[in-house]
Formats: C-alpha cells, sequence, structure tokens
C-alpha cells in the first residue's frame, strides 16, 4: 500500500486509534493532515516531529467553517479518515435534547461535514474512511446508550449513501464499527474485562489503512466490523 505524496487528512488523530494509524500511515510514505483542539493534545501526539506530520488546530469539527479551514489548508486530497468522535451512555429517560444533539454532533456532524469538504477536496478520485461502532450494526447492543447508537448508525448510513453517489466520481467511501477497543482509557473504565477480546488499535488501523489506500481499487459502501475476538 503506497502512500508516497498522497495528503491524508486524519481527524481524531491525536487518540489511541490515530496514532496507531498515523504511524501506519506515514510508513506507507503519506503527508499527514492531523487535527487537533488544543495544545496539549498536540504536545503528547508521539508523530508530532515527523516531516510530513502537519498538525492542524481545529476549533470544532461540527462548525462549517472550521471543517471548510481545514480542509482548505490541506488542498488536494487523497484520503480523509474520520476518526473524531465521542461516547456517552445514558438511559433514554435520563437523556436531553441537548444530550441527544451532543451525540448527533460530535459523532454524526463531524463525519457528515468532513465528508462533505473531503469530496470537494478530491480530484481524480480518492477514499474516505468513517467510524461506526458495533451498536451502529447491532442496535439491540445499544440498550442504555441509545442516543450514542442513533449517532453513529446516522454514520452509517451516511457512510453508505455518499459511496453510492460518488462513485461515479472515483471515491470509495466506507467505514469500520469497532467493538470496544483496548486502549488504556477503556482498561482503566472496565478494569475486568476480557482485553485479550478486544481488538488492538493497530489491527483496527490496519484495516482502515487498506479501505483508505490505493489498493482497494473495488470495496465500498461497506460499514466493516472489527471486533477482534469479542
Amino acid at each position: 500500500m503506497d502512500f508516497r505524496d498522497r495528503h491524508v487528512v486524519v481527524t481524531g488523530g491525536t487518540g489511541a486509534l490515530g496514532i496507531a494509524l498515523v504511524g501506519a500511515l506515514l510508513e506507507a510514505g503519506a503527508i499527514c493532515h492531523v487535527s487537533y483542539r488544543d495544545a496539549a493534545e498536540a504536545e503528547r501526539f508521539p508523530h508530532r516531529a515527523h516531516e510530513r506530520v502537519k498538525l492542524v488546530e481545529v476549533k470544532s469539527l461540527s462548525e462549517e467553517a472550521d471543517v471548510a479551514a481545514l480542509f482548505a489548508s490541506v488542498g488536494t486530497v487523497w484520503a480523509s479518515v474520520h476518526l473524531a468522535g465521542g461516547f456517552a451512555m445514558a438511559k433514554v429517560a435520563e437523556t436531553s435534547k441537548a444530550d441527544l444533539m451532543r451525540q448527533m454532533d460530535t459523532n454524526f456532524v463531524t463525519a457528515f461535514l468532513c465528508c462533505r469538504e473531503a469530496v470537494k477536496a478530491m480530484t481524480g478520485g480518492g477514499r474516505i474512511v468513517n467510524v461506526a461502532a458495533r451498536p451502529a450494526l447491532e442496535w439491540r447492543s445499544g440498550a442504555g446508550m441509545a442516543a450514542y447508537t442513533a449517532s453513529k448508525a446516522a454514520v452509517a448510513s451516511l457512510t453508505a449513501a455518499l459511496a453510492e453517489e460518488v462513485a461515479k466520481d472515483g471515491i470509495l467511501v466506507n467505514a469500520v464499527a469497532p467493538s470496544i477497543m483496548d486502549t488504556p482509557a477503556n482498561r482503566k473504565a472496565m478494569p475486568k474485562a476480557d482485553f485479550a477480546a478486544w481488538p488492538k488499535v493497530e489491527e483496527v488501523a490496519a484495516t482502515i489503512l487498506f479501505l483508505a489506500s490505493p489498493a482497494n481499487k473495488v470495496t465500498r459502501g461497506a460499514i466493516v466490523p472489527v471486533y477482534g475476538k469479542s
């Protein structure tokens, strides 16, 4: 998978999955444009000093102007990978409209706006990869986190619809749907879980790397489960 001289946007790239993905992209020769929200986040990013990493401060990925500015700073984009998102667990009876809209903004609106700007920035084809979640495919597993589930299901349906819309332009759009990934934060939150069953961020990153690569010539509209053994 050769990404040499190809510009790749990665939102949420300073998180655990993003760090693994950017590392893999750099090994493949990509020029990575990684969004971040605050200076501390950028300072912690282990790839920040790499000559092919461009860190871009973005105040909010749910604001049109901010997302447009991110993509304008890149120019022509080969691939855009949208890892940014957030999780909230709450029963429907305990979820306010503000809580619901926060999940929709954080997960769906960010993906929609980034997809829109990515399509505009791709000339001669490209690749888009979104991140859904297991409950986006298995709705009943979203009990107790319905707002999150709905927002990620929206990401999944956006992915399929957009894939059909832009296939004629040589843009292949897909998503991955992880189960709980093996990260330090998730281990801390669920100390009694079977960590060995969780997919590793490097493994999920490998799937994204293929979907975003020139080697992917036919896969589009897929919501790929990346569950590991869980």
